[in-house]
């Protein structure tokens, strides 16, 4: 059985016991949050649609976390312009432990 979930503006292909990194949420380290479903499969057949949104995920928060620098550089020519910039993505890492379809 397995779960596509939304969060963060993103979707995630997640089953029981998962380790994912997803968008930073707003959850203490230890707290159980719930996520929007977009679809379900199980063994028999397929939910989605509204029958999809009565379904959950609950995962519980490990962690938080950063992501690997991602370098910006901005360049003009002939003018002398120039300007370094880098950036880390900050994560929640969670696991998934029940998927209620």
């Amino acid at each position: 059985m397995y779960a596509i979930i939304a969060t963060g503006g993103k979707q995630y292909k997640v089953a029981e016991g998962d380790i994912i990194n997803v968008e930073k949420l707003d959850a203490a380290e230890g707290a159980e949050v719930t996520f929007d479903v977009v679809v379900v499969n199980t063994d028999s057949d397929v939910i989605c649609g509204e029958a999809a949104k009565k379904s959950s995920v609950k995962a519980t928060v490990l962690g938080e976390g950063k992501g690997k620098k991602v370098v910006v550089y901005k360049y003009k020519r002939k003018t002398g312009y120039h300007k370094k910039q880098g950036h880390r993505q900050p994560f929640t890492r969670v696991q998934i432990s029940a998927i209620n379809a």
